[in-house]
């Protein structure tokens, strides 16, 4: 059985391996990542854009989690699709690869923000809605973990990886990022209120 410290030493030391890249691959520094992902939030929201945040199983949890925070809190726009009439009419009817896609075709608008959250990276929905946002123009956000080579790492604007080989440890640093990004955003929020 695993110590509690050592447990959460690891979850520690993979925030500290956190690797973000952009678009195009090139390294970014966690604190200018982080700043660069207000600066889309505050877009977003000024131009009366959406913010869509996804994901299975946990993720999914942590979607609607931070979805209800952003729209109660931070007075933005934010859904997660988790409408379970929706999601189960578009997995049966069409495809469950689709259950992301098909709402953000329908909904999303250019300049809107994807956050997109998977732990393996390589969910076929998650990867599907990504591909979707750039034909309809959105910004996006992924965090991943697991295999470095993950699909999703190299579809986002900003692409945070943490190096962690299980999910527990990997969702658990992906709730800090999350946290830490949208305490960010508030932090600035309220002091331009002033």
């Amino acid at each position: 059985m695993e110590r509690w410290t050592e447990y959460c030493e690891t979850i520690a030391s993979g925030l500290r391996k956190l690797a973000v890249t952009d678009r195009a691959g090139a390294a970014v520094s966690t604190a200018d990542a982080v700043s660069r992902w207000v600066a889309m939030t505050r877009t977003a929201h000024e131009s009366g854009g959406t913010l869509f945040i996804i994901g299975n199983g946990g993720s999914a949890g942590m979607a609607s989690h931070m979805a209800a925070d952003a729209c109660k809190n931070g007075h933005l726009r934010a859904l997660s699709f988790s409408d379970v009439a929706l999601l189960t009419a578009t997995a049966n009817d069409l495809s469950y690869e689709q259950v992301f896609s098909l709402p953000l075709e329908r909904l999303a608008r250019p300049g809107d923000l994807l956050i997109a959250i998977s732990s393996s990276g390589n969910s076929p929905n998650i990867v599907r809605a990504l591909e979707s946002s750039r034909t309809i123009g959105l910004r996006a956000v992924t965090l991943t973990g697991m295999d470095g080579g993950n699909r999703a790492r190299a579809l986002g604007d900003l692409n945070f990886y943490v190096p962690l080989p299980r999910y527990g440890w990997t969702e658990s640093a992906h709730q800090v990022i999350l946290h830490y990004w949208f305490d960010q955003y508030l932090c600035e929020h309220r002091q331009g209120a002033l």
